[in-house]
């Protein structure tokens, strides 16, 4: 096979079931209608998943895949991406995460690690140049959360190694465990979706990785010019996720009207001060951490020095998971929501999935729909951050009450009958995040129609923030939300940070800084419309998936609350997307698409996109 510049070329498959693997080949081809990442995944997912697979059979598929621009000069080039499908929505997921694997598994020649099977006993897989073994984890199943196995394993294969792990939520299948990732000073977790309980039901603990294969680029001295051309607008673009992180978006999105509190009844949270990026940074910060070759340095270590949490040093909690474990639950103990994140983290517990849920179970509580009969006795009162912790224990350990949370809010909705789901906030099942469903009309359409659900890393909430953008308007919100699906679909497949794309001068939207950056590190001369094309392309593969599983115009709903109650008070008073306005971006939506009225595509758009797929 000819050389490929920014890729490995090689697909390495393993089955824990018997102890096979094999490598394939993949050409230009491949890589040039799916990029990398997440279209890698949705591809190998639609061909090999037989449809109807029990997310947690054997036969399910893993797939961890990096892309074109890891271990190369591109800003914040350490980025992987996992796709599974989902035990929480059933459907095509995949997930990204950062720190120093992604670079280190195509350093030992991989761009993809495809697994399937599940082994006989809890097991590791230590890959590297010579392919995978796989090897024995007693020691670590069952005794060791995600930081203790990182540190095992290193101890075990040398510092070089590195290493991605589920912890006890994995093992107890607990439908949004995640797996965890540590580099140096900073975790970095592929969260949501589930794709650690997938990894638990393959009795599968942990990847170590080593690799010294270096990648080779079509004009390394082009994309340096390049990248260094972008250096001072992303420096420009990410001075407050520089000084901040992401916690700094608490304080604007609050006063516009759009945090979700108290289970989303309102989206204003009185204190918002309490949690808010700047007080957090004032009382709790210690240092910047960074994922690998990044100097945006959007990570933070905070440490607590006094109090109930009083010695706790930790990765700074996340804008999601302050809301979260913050305002969706009516509590603003700061130190309380690191704990949390502590715990998450360690877990490897998705923070968005696991608040809401909480706050829909508070809710219920609140409305007499769950009692102390169902909870083993406890109260769920909004604020108390005490029960909410305890309850991220027991939903990891699948004890008690924390045994039906494992289960995600759509499950316990189901168990508690129909009036439930007027306080659910899940879309196809996921959880959603703490961008407003109600506020910002984009995200109304891009919530309803995104392959994973409750997402905002399908349509993005960004460029919604604008002082510009029409927010409000639900005219031309569906050509926006494709767009942006295109988008976030290649940003996947690179796998490129959104903060050094969106935010680092490349812009919100595929166009020739895009192209220019494919061009000199593959040498293929593509064009913004090639990508274009490619993100669409890879929209249709996942779409297809999904309808094969079942999905149709009716799953592309709402939740009941953002159809029927508009926001009460703040900036976006009076906001929401009633039925008939959602069914009219539906409409335009799928037309755009070229998808039937009931959101299937139709043969001419998949033949058009060289899908060979029978719907």
């Amino acid at each position: 096979m000819t050389n490929m510049f920014g890729y490995t070329g090689k697909i390495l498959n393993v089955d824990l079931t018997t102890g096979k693997q094999w490598v394939e080949d993949f050409d230009e081809a491949f890589a040039r209608a799916y990029i990398g990442g997440n279209g890698f995944g949705a591809k190998l997912l639609f061909d090999r998943l037989r449809p109807g697979t029990d997310p947690f059979s054997p036969e399910n598929i893993l797939v961890f895949a990096v892309g074109p621009i890891t271990d190369t000069l591109v800003t914040s080039n350490s980025r992987g991406c996992i796709s599974t499908r989902s035990p929480l929505t059933g459907l095509f997921f995949d997930s990204t995460y950062g720190g120093g694997f992604p670079i280190t598994q195509k350093k030992a020649g991989f761009d993809i690690l495809g697994i399937t099977g599940k082994a006989k006993a809890p097991s590791y897989l230590l890959l590297t140049e010579q392919g995978a073994q796989i090897l024995p984890a007693d020691d670590l199943w069952g005794r060791l959360e995600t930081l203790e196995t990182h540190k095992a394993l290193q101890a075990r294969h040398g510092s070089d190694a590195d290493v991605i792990a589920i912890g006890r939520a994995g093992e107890k299948l607990v439908r949004f465990a995640g797996l965890t990732h540590y580099w140096k000073s900073r975790e970095g977790i592929s969260g949501r979706g589930g794709h650690g309980a997938v990894m638990g039901s393959k009795n599968l603990k942990a990847i170590a990785v080593k690799g010294a294969r270096k990648t080779e680029v079509a004009d390394p001295k082009g994309l340096k010019a390049f990248i260094d051309s972008t250096r001072e607008d992303t420096k420009k673009g990410t001075v407050n996720l520089n000084k901040y992180g992401t916690p700094f978006l608490v304080h604007g999105i609050n006063k516009l009207g759009g945090l979700g509190s108290f289970n989303n009844r309102t989206e204003v949270f009185a204190e918002a001060e309490a949690i808010c990026g700047e007080r957090y940074h004032e009382v709790y910060f210690e240092k910047d951490t960074t994922c690998n070759k990044c100097p945006i340095a959007c990570g933070k270590q905070f440490v607590v020095k006094e109090g109930e949490f009083g010695g706790l040093r930790w990765k700074m909690p996340e804008y999601e998971t302050i809301y979260a474990f913050g305002s969706m639950t009516g509590n603003s103990d700061a130190a309380s929501i690191i704990k949390a994140e502590e715990l998450c983290d360690q877990y490897a517990i998705d923070t968005i999935s696991m608040g809401v849920t909480i706050a829909f179970a508070m809710e219920c509580f609140e409305r007499g729909l769950l009692t102390v009969a169902d909870t083993g006795g406890t109260e769920l009162r909004w604020g108390d951050y005490r029960t909410i912790l305890r309850l991220v224990e027991m939903t990891a350990h699948r004890e008690g009450f924390g045994d039906v949370l494992a289960e995600g809010s759509y499950r316990l909705a189901k168990r508690l009958g129909e009036e439930a789901f007027k306080y659910l906030y899940a879309v196809k099942g996921l959880e959603m995040p703490a961008h407003s469903a109600r506020a910002l009309k984009g995200m109304s359409i891009g919530y309803a129609t995104a392959s994973r659900g409750g997402s905002h890393h399908d349509t993005r909430p960004t460029a919604q923030y604008a002082p510009d953008f029409d927010k409000r308007n639900p005219e031309g919100k569906a050509a926006f939300a494709a767009r942006s699906q295109h988008f976030t679909a290649v940003d996947d497949s690179l796998v490129q940070c959104r903060f050094t794309s969106e935010r680092g001068g490349f812009g919100m939207f595929l166009n020739d800084k895009y192209a220019a950056m494919m061009n000199h590190i593959t040498g293929w001369g593509v064009s913004a419309d090639d990508l274009e094309r490619a993100g669409e392309r890879i929209v249709n593969l996942e779409r297809a998936f999904n309808v094969r599983e079942g999905v149709r115009r009716k799953d592309d709903d709402l939740p009941w609350r953002v159809k029927h109650e508009p926001i009460p008070e703040g900036g976006s008073q009076g906001c929401y997307c009633p039925q008939e306005q959602l069914d009219r971006m539906l409409d335009e939506y799928y037309a755009i698409r070229g998808w039937s009225a009931d959101g299937v595509p139709m043969p001419a758009k998949l033949k058009e996109l060289g899908l060979d797929i029978a719907m």
